[in-house]
């Protein structure tokens, strides 16, 4: 694994001396996982703003709508 050199704030510190108490086996892996759920919630803000544009693009397209309730026509229930 590569090193880096990262400086923290004073509070940030207090958070990593914890890492036994969190549940971690060491400082690194606390802050990797804390890059992980960045990554993570940044890929889900992502979807969210995908799926918000899709839906503002079929409610403007009179076209999408009627070629998805043609799909649906025969769908079973």
């Amino acid at each position: 694994m590569q090193q880096a050199k990262i400086s923290f704030d004073e509070k940030h510190i207090e958070i990593l001396n914890k890492y036994k108490e969190l549940g971690f086996k060491d400082k690194s892996s606390l802050v990797r996982s804390a890059i992980d759920n960045y990554i993570k919630s940044i890929e889900k803000q992502k979807l969210a703003d995908s799926a918000k544009l899709y839906a503002e693009i079929y409610q403007e397209d009179s076209e999408l709508k009627d070629l998805t309730n043609s799909a649906i026509e025969d769908w079973p229930l």
